[in-house]
């Protein structure tokens, strides 16, 4: 004999409340005294009852799913940002749709398209950069857009930028001071907003100082980038004893370039910094002066901006990387 589904009018029959008070009791930030709160609870504990948030997203237009939009979601720190943007949506009482795509605008293009389908509240784009046609179809349909270190602004979007230029700029400067003479640029061929704005900050305060720098770039922004671009510089006649690596994960293979392929000391013979604050980084055998991205700012600043009355005024939120000192320069 199959059972009769629990219903919330069975909740606050047990309860001794009112169907409103159940689904206030069930609604993140709803006006409900904490008591009527722990007795829906405990009713609905016993009966095994759980909120239908599919159902309940049908009869009001809001889902609370968010579409997290992302490449290379297997890097230390894409995977750290998505972990901690689903954190904080969920700690609001919304639900993360992971949609894994490549880099290209077309397959950002397909995920909003997924997106729509699913009838999600917004999506969060950490890669590529939707059309605009696109972008109006995703707001006629109501669904709000966070743009992360993307560079062109959308009608109804938030834009949440790290300021990678000036981050550059004092790379160039950190060193500078340490005495580096001959400063060099490891960067990947992934051309992103960010990565570019890392390289021309460097090149720009390189250039006032008078300064020329060596640059290498190679595949995509990974180990075996940062293994193969340190080779070529540490290779060259001219060989750098400074180097910023656009990421983490580049600096790590440089750094690994340098010690076990030409048995260089660091930060003796060459200095190196990154870019992300990876995990790795810390690790004793990198022990990598980084720049570390402001992973929780740009979660709370897309999760605020999801909560908050929407209007179609495009914003920007401008947010600062802060550098992380270890033993990869000299002091």
């Amino acid at each position: 004999m199959i059972k009769n589904k629990v219903s919330a009018k069975d909740v606050a029959q047990l309860a001794g409340v009112s169907r409103t008070a159940v689904s206030r009791a069930f609604t993140p930030g709803a006006s409900v005294s904490s008591e009527t709160r722990a007795k829906v609870h405990a009713a609905a504990e016993t009966l095994g009852y759980h909120v239908n948030n599919l159902a309940r997203g049908l009869l009001t237009s809001k889902t609370g799913i968010v579409a997290l939009i992302s490449a290379e979601i297997q890097t230390p720190y894409r995977s750290f940002l998505l972990a901690t943007l689903s954190e904080r949506l969920q700690a609001a009482g919304k639900v993360g749709l992971l949609i894994n795509t490549d880099r290209s605008d077309e397959s950002v293009a397909q995920a909003l398209r997924q997106a729509i389908s699913y009838r999600t509240d917004a999506a969060i784009v950490l890669s590529g950069m939707p059309d605009a046609s696109l972008a109006e179809i995703c707001l006629r349909n109501g669904m709000r857009l966070v743009l992360i270190n993307r560079n062109e602004e959308r009608a109804g979007t938030l834009r949440i930028r790290v300021n990678d230029f000036a981050a550059g700029r004092q790379a160039f400067a950190s060193l500078a001071a340490a005495g580096c003479t001959r400063p060099a640029l490891a960067s990947s061929q992934a051309r992103t907003p960010s990565l570019e704005d890392r390289c021309r900050g460097f090149r720009a305060a390189a250039a006032e100082a008078g300064s020329e720098v060596i640059e290498e770039a190679s595949g995509m922004t990974s180990y075996q980038t940062g293994l193969d671009v340190g080779t070529r510089l540490l290779t060259g006649s001219k060989r750098p004893d400074g180097i910023f690596c656009v990421t983490d994960l580049i600096a790590c293979g440089v750094l690994d370039a340098a010690r076990r392929r030409f048995k260089l000391r660091v930060p003796e013979d060459v200095s190196v910094i990154g870019f992300d604050d990876i995990e790795q980084a810390s690790w004793e055998s990198y022990n990598l002066t980084t720049f570390r991205q402001p992973v929780e700012e740009i979660s709370d600043a897309a999760v605020t901006y999801l909560s908050e009355t929407w209007d179609d005024t495009p914003r920007t939120v401008t947010l600062q990387s802060r550098l992380v000192w270890r033993g990869s320069i000299l002091d």
